[in-house]
């Protein structure tokens, strides 16, 4: 599990594989070698991965992580490469601060960003901050709710107004500068995974919609 609060961009330094089959990527982390476990599991753009081998790098560590056949079908991994930066995140530990919302790091589908509207531009005190415009599918339209939670890319964001298939979000300076949003635009298209209890909530209501 996790929270969906960056707490690293890593970038891609090796990649290889068939991008249908299985591909392996060895992205370069500020993390401490010795504090990432072989088996770890670490959201790399909000993918749950696992580290199948750690050595130390240039920033910290250099972490293997792999990516099979379901992966490459359901989400951009297969489009990783050499120098794609990737929001990261250690899983989550008992006692950790739960300061985002519950993120399991299962992608749901792939959303695109319709509109960056670049509210201030950083050249005040406060720094930038922008509002995106974001299409999701139909099947996911029902559970994205007004000021609900929803992880982009392996970023816990609040929606702010959602109207069906599509809602937006609004990132602040901090978030903006701690993650890969600040270089995301317009049609770039980024992972989504609905909020775990408004996936539950629908499936309820559904189960009793049909026994009734």
């Amino acid at each position: 599990m996790f929270t969906g609060l960056v707490s690293d961009v890593g970038t891609i330094i090796k990649a290889e594989g068939d991008i249908k089959r299985l591909r392996r990527y060895v992205i370069d982390m500020a993390y401490a070698p010795d504090s990432i476990a072989l088996g770890a599991s670490i959201a790399c753009a909000g993918i749950c991965l696992t580290a199948v081998h750690v050595a130390k790098g240039d920033r910290g560590s250099h972490v293997t992580v792999e990516t099979a056949a379901e992966t490459l079908a359901r989400t951009l991994a297969g489009s990783w490469q050499v120098g794609t930066r990737l929001n990261l995140e250690r899983s989550l530990k008992v006692g950790d601060e739960l300061g985002g919302h519950l993120v399991t790091g299962h992608v749901d589908g792939i959303a695109r960003i319709v509109e960056r509207v670049d509210i201030t531009d950083g050249s005040g005190p406060w720094g930038a901050t922008a509002r995106f415009e974001v299409e999701t599918t139909t099947e996911l339209a029902p559970y994205i709710a007004e000021k609900g939670s929803v992880a982009l890319n392996g970023t816990s964001l609040t929606v702010n107004a959602s109207h069906m298939n599509r809602f937006s979000v609004l990132l602040i300076p901090h978030t903006l500068g701690a993650t890969t949003f600040g270089e995301t635009r317009t049609n770039d298209r980024v992972h989504i995974e609905v909020d775990l209890m408004a996936r539950y909530a629908v499936r309820f209501a559904q189960a009793q919609a049909l026994s009734s």
